[in-house]
């Protein structure tokens, strides 16, 4: 999974489903409409499709009713087969959310418990049901909610039977879907036996299979590791991407970068998921204050460290910010057909699908060590090194023209060239170099062959 782009869809927005669940109707079959997204994704150059929640769910699909079956408002198990099938034959993996840490109220098991109370046998399936105290709801006993959020129940993992059903559900998912992986809800919560187990039991299954784990803060370590998770999320990377560029100041993401990807870097083995929006977070276009800088933003999500993601719509500029605990915005209804219409940067789609063709081009910019060459307020200057192969990366965020020394001695005595601007190369003599870099820009230096 290392070497893919991948794209993400939260299926419930971009399909336009209603925003709850009534349960009392047949599926419908619009999760077959996501097949032409799978050829926008190639065309794009994306190879890897993170596919958000699509089981059973109250309302936005993190509040679960059933693992075992596919929202009947996006359609059935056998339409999300012929899905991954598609997606398949089409040389792209799938990986799908994983929402293990809480269900919803309408989950089969806490509704026993509702009706039953203290004589459920599922009373010990959730977190610190208590029925000396009264709920929010008035159910006659109190239990623990995510984030305080009620509507969703935290699930007891310590409980042999919740972890057994939940494997069982993972099991069902690899053998009928064939998925190719999960994204961990809430991973940086979730029990660390339990992570455990599900590394093991997924490995078992599936050897090439790939858990990557939602984690917002924390050492990410701590669960990107042989024994739990193969990849994180980086958080830790996403504000400081956009405080340097509306603060006008490198310098505010030069110490981050060391300190995750430079020589001592704590994440220097490690590769992380990376981002600059999701379902979660405004909208790379909305979040930026000169919207001339969306195509460095980009250019440095693809030349830095980790497993890129493009969250969909995105690539057309698309507008977007949470409105208070409301995230429609984040997750619109796209028809296909119409996907240009509400795109307010159309040319950054073109800058993405350059940048991904030049990643496959150059294993630097995959595998590549990180070497920091320059760092100041308005100039970044890096290297992707790899089997003697380097790719040098710089940006301006100056509105003049700016021309610097640098050096870089890993270059040696060599010409290097800008893949992005024909006419741009220069000498490198002993390391040694001078770079022009146009206003608000960017270039991908390589030796000349």
């Amino acid at each position: 999974m290392f070497n893919r782009i991948f794209y993400q869809i939260y299926p419930l927005g971009l399909l336009g489903t209603p925003e709850s669940n009534s349960f009392d109707f047949e599926p419908t079959s619009k999760i077959s409409k996501l097949k032409v997204w799978l050829d926008h994704m190639l065309d794009l150059g994306c190879d890897a499709l993170y596919l958000g929640p699509v089981f059973e769910s109250v309302s936005h699909g993190y509040d679960t009713v059933d693992f075992f079956r596919v929202d009947r408002r996006l359609g059935s198990n056998k339409l999300l087969r012929e899905l991954i099938d598609v997606a398949h034959s089409k040389g792209i993996v799938v990986v799908l959310d994983a929402v293990f840490n809480h269900v919803g109220r309408e989950f089969w098991a806490f509704k026993d418990l509702l009706k039953n109370k203290n004589n459920s046998r599922y009373k010990d399936w959730f977190k610190n049901v208590d029925f000396s105290k009264e709920g929010l709801f008035s159910d006659g006993f109190s239990y623990s909610g995510w984030q305080g959020h009620y509507q969703l129940v935290e699930l007891n993992l310590e409980n042999p039977e919740v972890r057994v059903h939940l494997l069982e559900a993972v099991r069902f998912w690899i053998h009928f879907f064939n998925i190719d992986g999960l994204r961990l809800d809430t991973a940086d919560i979730l029990d660390i036996p339990f992570l455990k187990e599900l590394l093991t039991f997924t490995k078992t299954l599936h050897p090439e299979f790939w858990l990557l784990g939602e984690t917002v803060s924390g050492n990410y370590l701590t669960w990107a590791n042989d024994k739990m998770l193969d990849s994180v999320t980086n958080y830790e990377l996403h504000s400081p991407l956009y405080e340097c560029f509306n603060k006008h100041d490198f310098n505010l993401l030069g110490p981050l970068l060391q300190r995750q990807f430079g020589p001592h870097g704590k994440y220097r083995n490690v590769q992380l998921y990376t981002f600059v929006d999701n379902h979660d977070v405004n909208r790379a276009f909305s979040s930026l204050v000169n919207k001339q800088h969306l195509p460095l933003l980009y250019a440095l999500l693809f030349t830095l460290p980790g497993v890129p993601s493009i969250y969909y719509g995105s690539e057309f500029g698309y507008a977007g910010t949470r409105q208070g605990f409301n995230d429609a915005e984040l997750r619109p209804a796209i028809t296909y057909s119409k996907r240009w219409e509400e795109s307010k940067y159309p040319e950054i789609f073109h800058t993405i699908k350059q940048l991904i063709t030049l990643i496959k081009k150059f294993p630097s910019l995959v595998h590549g060590n990180f070497i920091l060459i320059e760092l100041s307020k308005e100039v970044l200057v890096f290297a992707r090194e790899f089997k003697n192969n380097s790719v040098v990366v710089a940006f301006n965020l100056g509105i003049v023209r700016t021309e610097l020394k640098t050096v870089y001695t890993a270059l040696g005595t060599v010409v290097i060239k800008d893949v992005l601007d024909s006419n741009f190369s220069t000498n490198v003599k002993s390391g040694n170099f001078v770079l022009n870099l146009p206003p608000v820009s960017f270039r991908l230096l390589t030796p000349s062959k």
